[in-house]
């Protein structure tokens, strides 16, 4: 019969602590990592609605230069029933 009164072995030491950082600082690196990403998202956003809005101003029509088209004759309304 085996003794009862059995001594545990020792605890081998974990080799679980890979790093030594602290963990409030690696919180603290997290945290500003994604609040410079949220920033420059929306910075990015901004940016290319100011590039888009820029863009339908220099298309619009006021701004387009004049184009001379020739005129046409006048041709009577009986002309243009029979021509077409």
């Amino acid at each position: 019969m085996p003794p009862t009164n059995q001594q545990s072995s020792p605890k081998p030491a974990s080799n679980l602590d890979l790093f030594p950082i602290p963990q409030s600082f690696l919180l603290q690196i997290g945290t500003a990592s994604i609040l410079l990403l949220l920033i420059t998202g929306k910075t990015t956003v901004r940016a290319l609605e100011a590039v888009g809005e820029a863009s339908e101003e220099l298309f619009r029509g006021d701004r387009l230069p004049n184009l001379d088209f020739p005129d046409e004759p006048e041709i009577n309304q009986d002309e243009k029933i029979y021509t077409k």
